[in-house]
């Protein structure tokens, strides 16, 4: 039986991090406002996160700044402290995330069942989702929504880009060629694949009438993995790491014919925008954290290196098990990844 059979009048949204997971929420939130436009939804999210969602239409973005700790959860209670909602969606695993809802007024707030939570979540919740089935992250979030009372569907996008964001990505464009998008910086330096294959994978790009951009943030180890992959290219590569920001990023995969990343944000903004992604994974399972529409195009040595971790099949390995060590990408071959390529780009 769904929680509602009628349009509640609000739900709140707690989802802060990171850009790939806020990427698979906005369709959960996305679909919501389709069969009940008339919910008012508030969604909790962090600073980095509201950079690119802030403006999402007919959504309250409310911003957490995780580093004001304390003093920002009661800034936000502050905030909220006239409003019940019908409904708390907490999709957040975070021991933070749970600690900041003891202050959000809902009829029910709703989690993760015990299978699947962790750090105590079940205990910050008093209805839980009975999925334990879905593999990918983003149909674990859908749950969320059916367990509400949205019909089944299928998971849509809608980012708002400025006019000047669209202009950014247009003025980066080269004689009209088509662009390849590599992203090359996962969350840690150990899930990144090797500088030189990156450089090989670009000048082959190039080499089949392809403009080469390389994206990522200011970080400073996101700088220097840049520079480092343009110093082994042969052919000219654009350059954009840590010039741009969230939404001009956005804008740029947009016009895109295909990209290149690790387990990473731009993989799944990618996805929103209906660009396909070739993913690169060893340290975390595709099956549950991939472009959510190129499966076909995902390159996986992880289901080898966590087998032979933990001793056991995959099948009986935890859901969110992850492989650990800073040699796994190496089993990724140069091959693997412009086959990939041809697959994308060949008969478009």
């Amino acid at each position: 039986m769904p929680l509602f059979t009628t349009a509640p009048k609000s739900i709140c949204i707690l989802r802060l991090s990171a850009i790939g997971d806020v990427c698979h929420a906005v369709a959960v939130i996305q679909a919501i406002q389709k069969q009940w436009p008339s919910t008012k939804i508030t969604w909790i999210m962090g600073k980095i996160e509201a950079q690119l969602f802030h403006d999402l239409p007919g959504v309250e973005v409310i911003v957490f700044d995780k580093k004001t700790g304390f003093s920002g959860m009661k800034a936000i209670w502050k905030q909220l402290k006239t409003q019940r909602f019908d409904a708390l969606l907490h999709m957040q695993l975070a021991l933070r995330a749970s600690a900041l809802t003891l202050g959000i007024k809902a009829k029910y707030k709703v989690g993760f069942n015990s299978k699947r939570a962790k750090e105590g979540q079940w205990l910050f919740t008093n209805k839980k989702i009975p999925d334990t089935a879905s593999q990918h992250v983003l149909d674990s979030f859908f749950e969320f929504a059916y367990f509400l009372g949205i019909k089944q569907t299928s998971p849509t996008w809608n980012i708002p880009l400025a006019d000047s964001d669209i202009q950014f990505a247009q003025q980066i464009r080269h004689e009209n060629k088509p662009l390849f998008v590599i992203s090359p910086a996962a969350s840690k330096d150990e899930r990144n694949w090797l500088n030189e294959r990156y450089a090989a994978v670009a000048d082959y790009a190039i080499a089949q009438g392809f403009q080469v951009v390389l994206c990522g943030s200011p970080a400073p180890r996101e700088i220097k993995l840049g520079n480092d992959i343009i110093a082994l290219t042969k052919g000219k590569v654009t350059n954009l790491i840590g010039k741009t920001s969230l939404k001009q990023l956005t804008a740029v995969i947009k016009q895109a014919q295909l990209v290149l990343a690790p387990d990473s944000g731009p993989a799944h903004i990618a996805t929103t925008q209906g660009v396909p992604v070739i993913g690169l994974y060893g340290h975390s399972n595709p099956n549950r954290t991939r472009p959510y529409l190129s499966k076909e195009t995902v390159i996986s040595v992880y289901e080898k290196h966590v087998q032979e971790q933990h001793q056991k099949p995959l099948k009986e390995l935890p859901w969110s098990a992850r492989a650990k060590g800073d040699h796994i990408m190496a089993d990724i071959e140069i091959n693997q990844v412009t086959d990939a390529f041809k697959k994308l780009t060949t008969n478009q």
